[in-house]
């Protein structure tokens, strides 16, 4: 058949290309170093002579290292000298910033958190936040002279603009398009990168966690703020301006909270840490605003804390459900304080998705720093989709 216009597809940029081999070959180091180049070709399908190049590219950027021990391929022949993430030398920042404080940390290139602080919030405008969390990330690295920043990548609830590293709308901090990336990056002097943060724990999720191998991958977050990220592959479904994963005003039936919007039984409205602690005092379980002693009144055998948890999971399992019938996931990870620290709660939130695809829910993979993980993965996702270019500053 001859070959016209409309059977013939255009060939990516070279540029592109470059970057897409780049990003699959040092994800094959992150998967399965120390692994041989030659092992690496295979996995990728790329020639052993470009996997040799990027390898070298990434030596020289100090992005991984030659592991000590060659090996054989079957005791015979010159032996392959094995490579691997110098998880070494650098770093990342991670800035998560919640209702009630701002988590400040470093992580390692495999995502590990290396250090972090919480900044409690005196007061919520957005200048003030922001310069204490570039001086905490100061205080971090100074602590840490060993470590050298890479980036900063800063995870943030509400309607967050990626392409724009700006917060459009967060109304729980009473935050409007506050240009983050800029502040951030003036005060750093590094390259700042800006997600939501259901975006965020997906893409650590996808890298670190337990959905790696996953096809697609849902993640709900459940904190004061409700949202919840969508990818495929490796690509995150964002929307026009990044608003995609705004649930917090899915109609709950049977729903009895009030909503800022108007409306009643709104997702966010039933399901906040905010409802859940006002509960609680309600109910005489604490008299604070801390959703942890919840959980930690249900650890000590409080009837009603447990009932209030457990309630919350199985409401919890439902949006679940719901979503999971509109985007069909292989995985759903939830972020939910009772089902990471309760056993009961993991169990009623598979209850309220259903026995056919209970199986396919878990809990977040990080559940002592998912908020320090949060802020870190905006970074590292940045890093590992174009490893080439790393910030020459930080080298």
């Amino acid at each position: 058949m001859p070959r016209t216009a409309a059977t013939t597809l255009p060939s990516p940029p070279r540029d592109d290309r470059r970057r897409t081999s780049a990003s699959v070959v040092l994800r094959s180091v992150l998967e399965h170093g120390p692994v041989a180049r030659s092992t690496i070709a295979r996995l990728t399908g790329l020639s052993p002579a470009s996997v040799t190049d990027y390898c070298a590219r990434f030596t020289e950027l100090g992005l991984i290292r030659e592991s000590d021990a060659p090996r054989r391929s079957n005791g015979v022949g010159r032996p392959h000298v094995p490579v691997d993430l110098d998880d070494s030398r650098f770093v990342v920042g991670g800035v998560h910033v919640a209702v009630p404080y701002t988590t400040v940390a470093l992580l390692d290139l495999r995502g590990r958190v290396v250090a972090r602080r919480e900044l409690k919030h005196e007061r919520t405008d957005p200048g003030w936040v922001l310069a204490r969390a570039a001086e905490g990330l100061a205080a971090l690295l100074a602590a840490n002279p060993r470590c050298r920043a890479l980036g900063v990548g800063v995870a943030v609830g509400g309607w967050v603009d990626r392409e724009s590293g700006t917060v459009v709308e967060h109304p729980l901090l009473g935050w409007r398009d506050v240009a983050v990336r800029e502040v951030l990056g003036r005060r750093t002097g590094l390259p700042v990168h800006v997600d939501g943060h259901a975006r965020a724990l997906v893409n650590g999720e996808r890298l670190f966690g337990l959905a790696r191998s996953s096809g697609s991958v849902l993640h709900l977050f459940v904190g004061n703020v409700v949202d919840a990220a969508f990818a495929t592959g490796d690509e995150v479904h964002h929307g026009p301006r990044s608003q995609a994963g705004a649930i917090a005003h899915l109609p709950v039936p049977g729903g009895t909270e009030p909503c800022d919007c108007g409306r009643i039984g709104c997702l966010q409205a039933e399901l906040s840490e905010r409802t859940l602690c006002r509960r609680a005092r309600e109910a005489g379980v604490v008299a604070g605003v801390n959703p942890m002693h919840v959980v930690t009144a249900a650890d000590g055998g409080d009837p009603e804390a447990v009932r209030l948890l457990v309630e919350r999971a199985h409401a919890v399992g439902q949006a679940s459900r719901l979503l999971l019938d509109v985007l069909n996931p292989e995985t759903v990870v939830v972020s939910e304080l009772g089902i990471i620290h309760r056993a009961d709660c993991l169990d009623a939130l598979r209850q309220g998705v259903g026995d056919e695809r209970a199986v396919s829910v878990v809990p977040t993979s990080f559940p002592e720093s998912i908020l320090a993980v949060a802020g870190g993965s905006v970074a590292l996702d940045v890093l590992y989709r174009d490893p080439l270019a790393a910030s020459p500053e930080a080298i």
